[in-house]
């Protein structure tokens, strides 16, 4: 048995000790049952069963590995997928490709992703049991990420339908990166809910997609890890969960008050996706696909240019559609150009002098003053005063167009507003939960990437009870730094995880396989994508070729040669993970 755990939250604060006995307490007492919102730290009796099962299908996968244990023997083998964006989604595909081939693949229980190994999970999971018909399954992914982009007519009706579905509460730019940004990636607008895809499984690994809090994350206040299964939604370590079909309603003391679609696949890629809510570099990059929208939605059909005309007509100080877009997209500069601390007065004027001719007397924007973009919370205020006043007076002339929608998106990135959704702890009364966690009617959720690039704590929840972790590591930049965070913070919050020593020589040239192991601790393979084995001495060479800033690629070439090398490290360190998976066995008895 592995040693119990409790966890503290808020760290290098005297509340540290109460939250430890609130923990310890919570373990040992009957949980609170309220409508919807369960908080306790077992598993869902679903999830369960569906383990249960799963397990004998590893046990025959084991015997026919010649591998021999009895049914109680059956080590539990999580498999990570960390983010990389489309780097990570290809390797893992490539990775998943081999692990099957090797027949290694049924030996897996959990299958965790974040960032952009999710990616991969929600294509390969719209094929029930995919993983009996992976060949087949990876050819239709890799035919789609090759093909045609979806288009802007296409992506911004889907930005509609979330604007339109949603409360204006909870738009957020993670709608704008779902609609925007992921579709160039994936290839695809995947409306299916994560209930729905699962309802047809049966013989594939349990899935868990895997953000953080961001509020948790910036105030250590809280547990942020947060997780997606087919049945649950919820904070991993602090064992409070809703049906995932309810994540994103609106709840009040534990009860649904308000029904919200589920969200849907495209979303949840991009909520788990979103490493660009973090610094003014991504605003930057959001703000110029904004830029690109506008140029292709450009009014040009005849009936809104008949539109036009008619509004010019009854009011001569109509602006013409040609001026309301330049409006927009100096709007867009001057955004860019505060960000970029480049003095904006130029394109402020261009503004005002346009909007001028919608005045009369009737409308006045604010008042010009000189801006300290030195003072960069002064500098953002004043530009989300100035966004709101020139959408006001383009109120009338813009009428052809669904300005709301960007009235809220230019809201939304001024305030830099992600994965806002409802919280369904909202007003609990719950001793075991942390009060920051119960008093907010919303909660903002963010790649887990932004913490630790690896889904580490989905898995090193208790009551998983996993005894061998195979981490596969697409990371950009250092390739030990998932693995080593990962130790840091379970040493901090006293969860069993074995210590992590790195030769200072293999920081630059890794190798294709490391195991970490420690008493009463799970054992982590940790393997890294590009290495010296699968890459000899052109490591750096393929980082480069496949760095983050140069995708997304539609060169099969290239997608197939991604998937070959992290195939690789699996091809070639089949008799390595054999002995790992044996090794576990001894230590589960």
């Amino acid at each position: 048995m592995k040693q119990l755990y409790t966890v503290p939250f808020e760290r290098n604060s005297e509340h540290v000790k109460q939250l430890r006995n609130q923990y310890v307490q919570m373990s040992a007492s009957k949980p609170e049952k309220s409508v919807g919102v369960r908080i306790e730290r077992s598993l869902n009796e679903n999830e369960e069963e569906f383990v249960a099962r799963r397990r004998n299908a590893v046990l025959q996968s084991l015997n026919k590995l010649k591998i021999c244990c009895s049914q109680d023997e059956v080590p539990n083998i999580a498999l990570l997928g960390s983010g990389g964006g489309q780097r990570a989604m290809v390797g893992l595909l490539g990775s998943l490709v081999q692990l099957q081939k090797t027949g290694l693949l049924d030996c897996i229980l959990y299958l965790s992703g974040v960032s952009g190994s999710t990616w991969c999970m929600a294509s390969l999971y719209q094929d029930p049991n995919w993983s009996t018909k992976l060949e087949t399954v990876k050819n239709k992914i890799i035919q789609r990420l090759s093909g045609p982009k979806v288009s802007w007519t296409d992506a911004f009706a889907k930005l509609k339908k979330y604007y339109d579905e949603k409360d204006e509460k909870i738009f957020s730019l993670t709608d704008v990166f779902a609609a925007m940004v992921v579709t160039t990636y994936v290839k695809e607008i995947d409306e299916r809910t994560l209930t729905d895809q699962w309802d047809q499984q049966s013989k594939d690994p349990f899935p868990i997609y895997m953000a953080i809090d961001k509020h948790c994350k910036q105030n250590n206040d809280a547990d942020p890890w947060f997780e997606f299964t087919p049945y649950e939604a919820g904070y991993s370590l602090t064992g409070a969960f809703v049906e995932t079909s309810s994540f994103g309603s609106q709840f009040e003391n534990g009860c649904k008050i308000k029904d919200q679609p589920e969200i849907d696949m495209l979303y949840l890629q991009a909520l788990c996706g979103s490493v660009l809510a973090d610094g003014d570099e991504n605003k930057k990059f959001l703000l110029e696909r904004i830029k690109d929208s506008l140029r292709f939605l450009r009014p040009a059909s005849k009936t809104q240019m008949k539109r036009c005309k008619k509004m010019r007509e009854e009011d001569p100080m109509s602006l013409s559609e040609d001026e309301c877009y330049k409006v927009l997209m100096d709007l867009v500069d001057m955004n860019l150009s505060v960000l970029n601390g480049n003095d904006p007065s130029a394109l402020d004027e261009s503004i005002r002098t346009k909007l001028n001719k919608l005045n009369g007397g009737r409308r006045q924007m604010v008042q010009a003053k000189k801006l300290n973009l030195t003072d960069k919370k002064a500098a953002k205020q004043y530009m989300k005063q100035y966004t709101e006043d020139v959408y006001n007076d383009l109120n009338r002339s813009f009428s052809f167009w669904p300005k709301n929608i960007w009235m809220s998106i230019f809201k939304c990135l001024a305030d830099w507003i992600w994965g806002r959704n409802y919280n369904f702890l909202h007003n609990m009364k719950d001793k075991a939960v942390p009060s920051t966690l119960l008093e907010s009617e919303t909660r903002d959720y963010q790649d887990a990437g932004l913490l630790v690039n690896s889904p580490y704590f989905s898995v090193l929840r208790k009551e998983r009870d996993i005894d061998l972790i195979i981490s596969l590591d697409f990371s950009e930049v250092d390739p030990f730094k998932t693995v080593k965070k990962a130790a840091e913070l379970c040493k901090e919050l006293n969860i069993p995880f074995p210590e992590v020593n790195i030769p200072c020589e293999d920081v630059k040239k890794p190798k294709d396989f490391y195991v970490f192991k420690g008493q009463n601790t799970p054992t982590v393979i940790h393997i890294p994508l590009f290495n010296v084995v699968n890459c000899v001495d052109d490591i750096e060479d393929w980082r480069k070729k496949y760095s983050t800033s140069k995708w997304p690629h539609s060169d099969i070439q290239m997608i197939t040669d991604l998937m070959e090398v992290a195939g690789k490290n699996i091809s070639n360190n089949k008799d390595n993970l054999l002995e790992q998976i044996q090794l576990s066995i001894k230590v589960h008895k």
